[in-house]
């Protein structure tokens, strides 16, 4: 069992493609990832996810070295009206992905937006960043967007083969690359996906908060407790 994820392994998955028909490809993910759509309530959790970033990865997630003040103004400048911002919750309700879909604030550049993406350092390697990749591009294509856009360091190559798997076209201009990938018209079956990710995200998301409220609430009660046995040991009466 992942220790950040209270449910056994495949649950969701199982129960998505049992209860839903979701597409096909999905039964051979090595593990479904709950990721949702975020709110300017979750700013906190996006900040601390940010600023736990290493200087190294601080650099390749924002092409040059933020500080923790860099960090607090992209943050709290993040529009969530215009934009999508999705993440990865662990079952502590810490941010440990997340992806920044922007799009234009030129009309005349209303289907392109742009991708950005971070991963916890401890969830390396387990296919995280491309799966908030899938989810932004799905959510783009949904809402008429055409071209996708990437801007990354020529030394981000993680972010790069992502883009590169997924079909994207990358030119590389000295320490910088920008990769382009065409997306489709939406389809019913992109539609339902979305939605349907969206739904098993925000149950996860609640089944998460509920335990989490749930184990505060238990150390309540232990502390409690322990005041409790510490009275009764002040107050007994001495041999």
């Amino acid at each position: 069992m992942n220790p950040n994820d209270p449910t056994p392994p495949g649950f969701w998955r199982r129960l998505w493609l049992n209860l839903s028909g979701a597409p096909a490809d999905l039964s051979n993910d090595r593990g479904w990832v709950p990721i949702r759509a975020l709110a300017p309530r979750h700013k906190p959790r996006i900040l601390a996810h940010l600023q736990a970033l290493s200087d190294a990865d601080r650099y390749l997630r924002f092409g040059y070295p933020a500080t923790d003040e860099h960090i607090a103004r992209y943050v709290d400048g993040l529009n969530f009206t215009r934009d999508e911002i999705f993440g990865v919750f662990n079952r502590r309700l810490q941010l440990v992905g997340m992806a920044h879909l922007a799009f234009s604030v030129d009309p005349k550049w209303s289907t392109c937006a742009e991708f950005g993406v971070s991963v916890a350092a401890s969830q390396r390697g387990r296919g995280m960043g491309g799966r908030l990749f899938a989810r932004a591009v799905t959510y783009a294509r949904n809402q008429g967007v055409h071209m996708f856009f990437i801007h990354a360091l020529s030394e981000n190559a993680a972010m790069l083969k992502i883009a590169r798997n997924a079909g994207a076209r990358v030119e590389r201009d000295g320490s910088e690359s920008e990769a382009y990938l065409s997306l489709p018209e939406a389809t019913l079956d992109s539609q339902v996906s979305g939605l349907l990710q969206d739904r098993m995200a925000e149950i996860d998301y609640q089944f998460k908060l509920q335990a989490k409220q749930f184990r505060e609430w238990l150390g309540t009660m232990q502390e409690v407790r322990e005041g409790v046995r510490e009275a009764r040991h002040h107050n007994d009466p001495q041999p």
